[in-house]
């Protein structure tokens, strides 16, 4: 089958809501293994000392790997495989979260410098993988529908709740047996382990050849894109010639930047400020009130997830989604006003208080990422959308890298520092 029988044949509907479930799962699976990570975070504190700062090491072991791969594959979008890149980035998560496993079965779940160690060189992994999944991702549904989209942002948020959830049955479940918070630690990296087999799956084999979504990657073809060349040929499809693609121009990076900074911007800021709170704050911030310390940062970070979950479907009430460019910063920057919140609630305000900031943070933080990456591809061409996406999920790691260092900024004055 050819591009243009592709495009002739009646796909508008066929399939869709299938592919609507398969990207949310592989949203799913694009960060369950990190939410991980972060959730059974009051484990690391028992296994290392506090002085080590797991919560806030380990993000930030996880950022400059995600930044640094993330930036050379957006200034060499054009040229890199797709379907390539992304499996390679799903296998790298489940390779990296069954080598975790490994490890504590290994060190029978002893601390000591040697395991930190041998966590953050995983974690680093776990760092090149998203960048390599989460721009490749995007960028391939920038130029699909929004509801594609709008479903894989869906499942990015899903698998911080679903890990919360888990993480509160699991802490219940076995807290009064002999390491407890091991085995709930060990049986979340197990179910991330499946979960990232399982998108290794989904993606080679299934999501490329739903009809759907061979129009889609048929129109990006026959407009220049080069990129999806090995999806199309893993359903059958055979693609134009690199003369005729050439034949195509499309905007440069720079160019699509230039047109797209207050995007760029609004999603670098909604980063920032997100990880400059969460989950450091949450973990070493906040003291110890009625729920006690180790079950408070839990609490706090699965209504955080579950909001941030909830609000990702919002956008879909076409009369509550925002798309105005200033409202969105307007909107962005009045987020920063969580910073003297927190400050305060943390220093007088009860857990009641904390709770309903933390859930207002995770909403904001999941309705407005849904907003501006659904927004910004609108208007371009095939390639030049994948191009855009790739680099909204440049300064989106952009902004968590710098938000997580900044994080570091609320142990000045802790005497525990």
């Amino acid at each position: 089958m050819t591009i243009a029988e592709v495009n002739r044949a009646p796909t508008r509907l066929e399939g869709r809501f299938r592919a609507m479930v398969v990207c949310w799962i592989l949203g799913l699976g694009s960060l369950v293994s990190w939410h991980s990570m972060l959730t059974i975070g009051d484990y690391f504190y028992n296994l290392f000392p506090k002085k080590y700062h797991p919560a806030r090491v380990i993000t930030l072991v996880y950022q400059p790997f995600a930044f640094g791969t993330i930036a050379i594959l957006s200034y060499n979008e054009s040229r890199i495989d797709t379907r390539r890149r992304n499996i390679m980035g799903y296998t790298l998560f489940f390779s990296s979260t069954l080598l975790l496993l490994v490890l504590d079965l290994a060190t029978t779940g002893k601390g000591g410098i040697g395991t930190f160690i041998g966590i953050c060189v995983l974690v680093a992994a776990f760092g090149v993988a998203d960048a390599h999944v989460q721009g490749g991702m995007v960028g391939d549904l920038s130029f699909m529908s929004p509801e594609f989209i709008q479903s894989f942002l869906a499942g990015l948020g899903a698998s911080g709740a679903l890990t919360s959830a888990l993480r509160l049955i699991t802490k219940a479940a076995f807290e009064k047996s002999d390491n407890g918070e091991r085995k709930g630690a060990m049986l979340f990296l197990a179910i991330s382990t499946f979960l990232e087999f399982l998108c290794i799956l989904l993606y080679a084999i299934v999501f490329p050849k739903l009809p759907i979504v061979k129009h889609y990657r048929s129109k990006a073809a026959s407009e220049g894109s080069t990129t999806v060349s090995a999806d199309l040929a893993a359903a059958g499809i055979q693609t134009q010639t690199e003369d005729d693609a050439k034949l195509l121009e499309r905007l440069s990076n720079k160019q699509l930047f230039l047109q797209n900074v207050d995007y760029m911007l609004c999603i670098y800021l909604i980063y920032v400020l997100t990880l400059s709170i969460c989950p450091g704050f949450f973990y070493e911030n906040t003291g110890s009130h009625k729920l006690g310390p180790s079950w408070y940062p839990i609490v706090l970070i699965a209504m955080y997830n579950v909001w941030d979950f909830i609000s990702r479907y919002i956008p879909l009430v076409k009369c509550l989604k925002l798309e105005s460019r200033k409202g969105l910063m307007l909107a962005i920057l009045s987020r920063f006003l969580f910073i003297p919140a927190f400050y305060f609630t943390a220093k007088y305000g009860d857990q009641g208080w904390m709770i309903t900031l933390v859930s207002i943070l995770g909403l904001t933080n999941g309705y407005l990422t849904v907003c501006v990456l659904t927004v910004a591809p609108k208007g371009y061409k095939g390639p030049e959308q994948n191009a855009l996406g790739n680099l909204l999920v440049l300064c989106l790691l952009g902004g968590i890298f710098t938000g997580v260092a900044l994080d570091w900024l609320w142990l000045i004055g802790n005497e525990k520092f």
